[in-house]
């Protein structure tokens, strides 16, 4: 097909996952024009929270996995044990400064999030165990401060929502939380049936839901002094829909995050979509970008398929932010793992039976959530003689080798990070 739109552009970004959006970002608060394409699917499937560091996986596979409680503090001593990290390639500051410039988007966008400062929150998870992160929306946020001072806490389920108990939660957590208790009520105007917090999230954005939702809680209250529920106020500015409920009730209200996909990652997938265009990104969702290295006094030349009309895109430079595994931007074969889109050489183990441990849960993990791009300083693949592929061709996020934003809970952290410090290594050659 002839495409019948041409495009052109300071930077092409293929990818639409956290590392590919926050790129985006940055790329248009430097003034680049931005062509993007690719899927945003996996964002529904993030817990909404962003992770720098939170754990530290063993060297040994005697030794144990350390949780990391100071994420700058931890930075060290992650790449002592794991020297190719991407970390070391990017300093605090600017992995501090990435958070701000992505926190304050989000802000226009309607979802407020809260950095820490030096340590890393607490979140309650939906099975009423503790995950370490660094950066949280601020829906969450009291729940993080009523754990942190044990403040007596009313956790509510609904009746007919899966993949929620909060008589888990108190289960799990009651033994250090002596002030948690756990109640379950109908959802008002949701009496029967199975629930979904999408569902719930959208009936919460009008004050009559809430005032309904406020008086069936008001009488359980009794001595808490806070509540938690699923996630699920509201899709567009949940931060009025928590301090509504707040007011309504007289006590702070947070949220806990549910399974995937679950509200607040929903929430980051729609306020990308719904403001990148508006500060002036050519977004293409749900689409396939491709293409070939050109020399390097070239431009790049791709290709956005999987929609009528197709486009080729000129672009100056181009950002590989498409992923591992999940996103597509890894595949695994009989004859290794391969990069999808240039076909780029992939650190990897030697062998297919060297990608896993014996043991799911090795403490030392697994090689294959190592595999990625090497690169140089810049974020620039290398090719098998060490040097840049491409003087113009970047890569960020989790599809850079040496990381396992897994067991290491750094995936949001490496994504924002390292897709400021090659935007910045674009602008500012």
């Amino acid at each position: 097909m002839t495409p019948s739109t041409n495009l052109t552009c300071d930077l092409a970004i293929v990818g639409t996952g956290i590392a590919g959006m926050a790129a985006a970002v940055f790329a248009r608060k430097q003034g680049l024009s931005v062509v993007q394409a690719g899927s945003t699917g996996a964002i529904s499937y993030t817990s909404g929270v962003f992770d720098v560091l939170g754990a530290i996986p063993a060297s040994g596979k005697d030794d144990g996995i350390r949780t990391i409680h100071q994420p700058f503090a931890g930075i060290p001593a992650l790449l002592e044990a794991f020297p190719g990290h991407p970390y070391g390639k990017i300093s605090p500051e600017d992995i501090r400064c990435a958070f701000h410039d992505l926190i304050e988007f989000l802000r226009y966008a309607g979802v407020s999030y809260q950095a820490g400062s030096d340590r890393n929150y607490r979140v309650i998870s939906p099975a009423g165990t503790l995950k370490h992160t660094w950066c949280v929306p601020k829906t969450v946020l009291p729940g993080c401060i009523a754990l942190e001072e044990k403040t007596p806490t009313l956790i509510l389920g609904f009746k007919g929502l899966k993949g929620f108990s909060a008589r888990q939660v108190v289960a799990n957590l009651k033994e250090f939380w002596p002030g948690l208790r756990a109640e379950r009520i109908e959802f008002p105007g949701f009496e029967s049936g199975e629930l979904y917090t999408e569902q719930l999230a959208r009936t919460l954005e009008t004050p009559d839901a809430r005032q309904r939702l406020a008086e069936a809680i008001a009488p359980l209250l009794s001595d808490a002094r806070a509540v938690g529920m699923p996630a699920v106020m509201g899709m567009h500015r949940p931060i009025k829909v928590a301090q509504d409920l707040a007011m309504r009730l007289g006590v702070p209200v947070f949220e806990v995050p549910t399974m995937p996909p679950g509200v607040p990652g929903i929430r980051l997938k729609e306020a990308f979509e719904d403001k990148l265009p508006e500060i002036g990104v050519d977004l293409f969702c749900q689409q396939q970008i491709s293409g070939t290295i050109p020399a390097s006094d070239s431009p790049f030349t791709l290709r956005i398929t999987g929609q009528p009309v197709e486009r080729e895109v000129r672009a100056n430079h181009v950002l590989l932010a498409s992923g591992r595994f999940l996103g597509g931007g890894l595949a695994g074969s009989l004859d290794g793992i391969a990069e999808t889109v240039f076909d780029l050489d992939v650190v990897q183990p030697e062998t297919r039976s060297n990608w896993y441990q014996v043991d799911y849960f090795d403490p030392r993990g697994h090689a294959i959530h190592t595999t990625g791009l090497q690169t140089d300083d810049k974020f620039r693949p290398l090719d098998e003689n060490n040097a840049p592929v491409h003087p113009r061709l970047f890569a960020a996020g989790s599809i850079l080798a040496h990381q396992d934003w897994i067991r290491m809970k750094c995936g949001a952290g490496v994504a924002i990070a390292t897709a400021y410090a090659a935007v910045e290594a674009i602008a500012k050659p």
